[in-house]
């Protein structure tokens, strides 16, 4: 830092923040701690009382704490994301849109790795609203070299994006509730009604609701025929347990290309199928669902009505903090 006379002291940079007071009227911060300090600027700290102020001189190859954020924003910002202007050295990221907030967990590690700089997340897989913060950032001192941004940079480049949100998407669902009982009458579904309010929440085009009873064959007809409308995502409810007349994981596996996860490292909600026929996910939902409030299937819901396709390590990875209630 270095004393100058304010006259001298354009095109600088202010070392710390300014405030102004007006007794009975005003008391804040005028000129924040990095300023670029302009000739128009000059009366306004007279009128405060400031005609010497401490300045900050740069040498080649350092940058200031803001512009170091506003630079490791731009490089990390991926699509529906907008950065606030700096405030205390720190810029945030916040969302445009509701989606599904998606971080590159490696990149995120190498960045906080290079030492005196800081990329604080929320927590990838999240269901995000137009406005919340996802992100903040800042260089640790208020004097940073360039070298260690550039290497932020080099790496955001080579992850990109490392934070970003993807929309949800108005998807056609199909649902498929299985169980004698039910479809005799014996008892009330529960499950339709369920599913229905966790659609709900995002933009779901719901295509039907059949209900079949145990037999393998029916339960494979009800998806085959939400297939043929066009359906991109199939939910089957109950038969998940390993009792005998539970057929659902069965029926599904044979129609499968590919199967995810059969029973989960998660609680509640252990026994969930997730499996792909095509590019159509068709999830096997267990009785969990009906009663408890958050169980596995509001985990995968949103990424596969953001288009996220799930893999089974990202499942494994769930057992740390997949004991959900």
């Amino acid at each position: 830092m270095r004393e100058i006379h304010v006259r001298d002291a354009v095109g600088l940079r202010l070392a710390h923040d300014l405030t102004r007071i007006v007794p009975g009227e005003f008391k804040g911060r005028i000129f924040r701690k990095g300023h670029l300090i302009r000739e128009e600027d000059i009366p306004t700290l007279l009128d405060i009382g400031k005609e010497h102020i401490y300045v900050l001189e740069l040498q080649p190859g350092q940058l200031h704490e803001e512009d170091a954020a506003i630079r490791l924003a731009g490089a990390v910002m991926g699509s529906h994301l907008t950065a606030t202007e700096p405030s205390e050295g720190k810029v945030v990221l916040k969302s445009e849109i509701k989606g599904l907030l998606k971080i590159d967990k490696e990149a995120l590690l190498m960045l906080n790795s290079i030492g005196d700089l800081l990329v604080v997340t929320k927590k990838s897989d999240s269901v995000v609203q137009p406005g919340d913060a996802v992100a903040a950032m800042k260089a640790v001192p208020l004097i940073i070299s360039e070298q260690k941004v550039v290497q932020a940079e080099t790496i955001a480049r080579m992850s990109a994006p490392v934070i970003s949100v993807l929309p949800f998407r108005t998807m056609k669902v199909g649902i498929v509730t299985t169980g004698s009982e039910v479809a005799s009458g014996r008892i009330e579904d529960k499950f339709g009604p369920r599913v229905r309010e966790k659609l709900s929440l995002y933009q779901a085009d719901v295509l039907g609701h059949k209900i079949v009873g145990d037999k393998k064959e029916d339960i494979q007809a009800a998806i085959r025929e939400f297939l043929d409308q066009g359906a991109e995502v199939v939910l089957c409810t109950g038969g998940m347990s390993v009792d005998p007349d539970d057929r659902t994981p069965g029926a599904i596996r044979e129609l499968a290309t590919e199967v995810v996860a059969y029973g989960m490292p998660i609680f509640p909600g252990s026994m969930m199928m997730l499996a792909y026929i095509g590019g159509v996910p068709v999830f096997g939902l267990p009785g969990a669902v009906i009663y408890e409030e958050v169980t596995a299937f509001d985990l995968f819901l949103p990424r596969i009505l953001a288009g996220d396709k799930v893999s089974g390590q990202e499942i494994a990875e769930l057992a740390h903090g997949g004991l959900l209630k």
